[in-house]
């Protein structure tokens, strides 16, 4: 069980870090300060009494669960905050026949303009992205994720893989090239 002190000293060291992630995922100083925020009080409130071992990787999910909130919060608002700024109401209209679906009109670069065609096309690439990771060897995929998709720093990998610091880059290495020529040889260009 982590005392009172490693959690402590664990906050401390990794608030830093957890701040620069936040501020490159949501681009705005404030928010990655609260999404930071919010994530050491969840550590602490329910998983204060983990080992202190434990700690980094719970902060890492709870942080990206925390940012995942954020932009899914983000998503409503601003569809509300479009949809009703898009309503102006023209005070000089003299006919009754208003109707909100003719005067909605989707922000530029949102999902909601986006086509159909591009919002299939996305999935279809994402789609084929999972497949190939799925297809790569165990610990070449388990290094991958947990890098590039978990964010975790190459000792912390070499940590919870339980094998080298050295072992971790190559087999990300590996990962990397794989997936690059199966999906340029898929006509993916990343």
């Amino acid at each position: 069980m982590a005392t009172d002190r490693e959690l402590s000293s664990f906050l401390e060291g990794v608030e830093r870090r957890a701040f620069k992630q936040a501020m490159y995922a949501v681009r705005n100083e404030e928010s990655a300060l609260d999404i930071v925020q919010e994530a050491m009080i969840k550590l602490s409130e329910k998983y204060g009494d983990k080992p202190a071992a434990e700690l980094p990787m719970l902060f890492q999910r709870i942080l990206q669960t925390t940012t995942l909130d954020y932009f899914r919060r983000e998503k409503v608002r601003n569809t509300w905050v479009s949809l009703f700024s898009s309503i102006t109401p023209d005070n000089n209209r003299e006919d009754d026949n208003f109707d909100l679906l003719e005067s909605y009109a989707a922000e530029e670069g949102t999902e909601a303009a986006e086509s159909s065609a591009d919002k299939i096309e996305r999935e279809q690439v994402l789609n084929i992205i999972d497949e190939e990771i799925k297809k790569l060897p165990t610990r070449q995929r388990e290094a991958f994720l947990m890098r590039y998709w978990e964010d975790m720093d190459v000792a912390e990998t070499a940590a919870a893989m339980g094998c080298s610091e050295g072992s971790v880059k190559t087999h990300c290495s590996r990962a990397t090239h794989t997936l690059a020529a199966s999906l340029k040889a898929k006509g993916i260009q990343l």
